[in-house]
């Protein structure tokens, strides 16, 4: 009887010890911010950081998001990563003045669970917006077929959620754009919250589906852990963006152009070639319109005809427009936020221009310059036969004896015109033969 009651006992504490274990144990989230344009490496980024918290076994992702749009393919690749999600996802338009537009209201709308803090905007979802637009002079027929896409993909995602088909739609054909509160009421979104903290109180007990079975959230007492972007994804993300990826591309043909005028610098060369491997990088993420890059391209092959053909100034401006106008041309789409902006466009084109102008002037004044050293400097100079110059002789050039050769009699201590050095033998001329003539 003893036993028996002892093996009870025994069974009792463990029991009690795992419940307590379990209650000691926190849920853990998993936080990551997707801020910026959207483009390949924000997508890889959102599917690295969900892998990694699969490993970790957490609980689910918040996704701190504020975007101003970016390109469609990148879009549905986050879409799509969040939709086959392993664990819930919660996108959060986060802090107040945030927004979520464009590419943005597809990603909040795979969430699982979308948020808003008060003060953010969700909304202007047009297919010309997100990138697939291409340069705006699609045939009717062919924008028509893209819109219809877009808000297809939009509804069915928003369908996939229990969320607004409707407004997702007039996103797409109308750019329509809501506050938080208006898409809390709409029923785009599912939480208004003004931090991260109320966030996780409004959805505890909360049912979403994860990978098509119901999953309850469990948030009291959660452990955030927030993820820095690494360095690798950092600078994929850097170079991505239009405004850099235009400014390295600018370095790059800078630098090689000043290496190659002024062979021997090594440091523009290197400088200028790795700014440009970086630059094609970021423009192979971006939309590029190949007749801005070629424009830009057929500036510097002006600049470089300048210091071989004097022109005066004329290819030089050239030049420069041809600069400006590819700067302006290189992205081909009407996104904002996917073209260079006019303060970063007007300040690169003048100080790229002024650069190459102050090159081209001191390459054609190296050019005109007069020799000081080297057999140049002694064309056209002075010297004095020192012996008879009988078809050959010497010649006294600046202290130093020369070989000398002379078509006709040169008397010795005739002063003498240098007319051609070859090697170490003067061809000259009798200045007083010169004078008389």
């Amino acid at each position: 009887m003893l036993k028996r009651l002892s093996f009870v006992l025994l069974l009792i504490l463990i029991v009690t010890a795992g419940v307590l274990h379990a209650q000691d144990k926190k849920p853990l989230f998993h936080v990551i911010n997707l801020e910026g344009v959207i483009t390949s490496p924000s997508a890889k980024y959102v599917a690295e950081s969900l892998e990694e918290a699969q490993k970790a076994g957490t609980d689910g992702m918040i996704i701190l998001l504020d975007t101003p749009g970016g390109l469609d393919t990148a879009m549905r690749d986050i879409a799509k990563s969040i939709l086959n999600a392993p664990l819930p996802v919660i996108v959060y338009v986060y802090p107040s003045g945030a927004r979520a537009a464009s590419a943005g209201v597809i990603i909040a709308q795979a969430a699982h669970v979308a948020a808003m803090a008060p003060g953010t905007n969700i909304g202007a979802a047009h297919p010309v917006a997100i990138g697939i637009g291409g340069s705006g002079e699609m045939g009717k027929t062919m924008s028509q077929k893209i819109e219809n896409d877009a808000a297809a993909y939009a509804r069915s995602i928003a369908k996939s959620r229990g969320r607004s088909e409707e407004w997702v739609e007039k996103a797409v054909r109308k750019s329509e754009s809501i506050t938080a509160d208006e898409a809390l009421k709409l029923k785009v979104i599912d939480v208004v919250a003004v931090d991260i903290e109320k966030l996780l109180a409004a959805i505890d007990q909360k049912e979403v589906t994860v990978a098509g079975s119901k999953r309850k959230l469990f948030t009291t007492n959660a452990v955030l852990d927030t993820k820095k972007i690494g360095i690798r994804q950092g600078i994929l993300a850097a170079i991505s963006n239009p405004n850099i990826a235009y400014i390295l591309l600018l370095i790059g043909l800078a630098g090689l152009y000043f290496e190659f005028s002024t062979p021997g610098a090594i440091l523009p060369g290197v400088i200028g070639g790795i700014s440009l491997l970086l630059a094609f990088f970021g423009l192979a993420t971006l939309p590029v319109n190949y007749t801005g890059v070629l424009l830009i391209l057929f500036s510097i092959i002006l600049f470089i005809a300048e210091i071989k053909i004097m022109s005066y100034g004329m290819l030089t401006v050239g030049g420069v427009i041809s600069m400006a106008l590819g700067s302006f041309f290189l992205f081909d789409t009407p996104e904002p936020a996917l073209r260079v902006s006019w303060q970063v466009l007007i300040p690169a084109v003048v100080v790229a221009s002024a650069f190459f102008i102050v090159v081209i002037r001191l390459a054609i004044k190296a050019q005109t310059r007069k020799h000081y050293s080297g057999t140049e400097t002694m064309i056209e100079a002075q010297g004095e036969a020192v012996t008879d110059i009988d078809v050959k002789g010497q010649v006294l050039f600046q202290g130093e004896y020369w070989a000398a050769e002379s078509n006709y009699l040169i008397p010795k201590g005739a002063k003498v015109l240098i007319k051609k050095v070859e090697g170490l033998k003067l061809t000259v001329e009798e200045i007083k033969i010169i004078s008389q003539k």
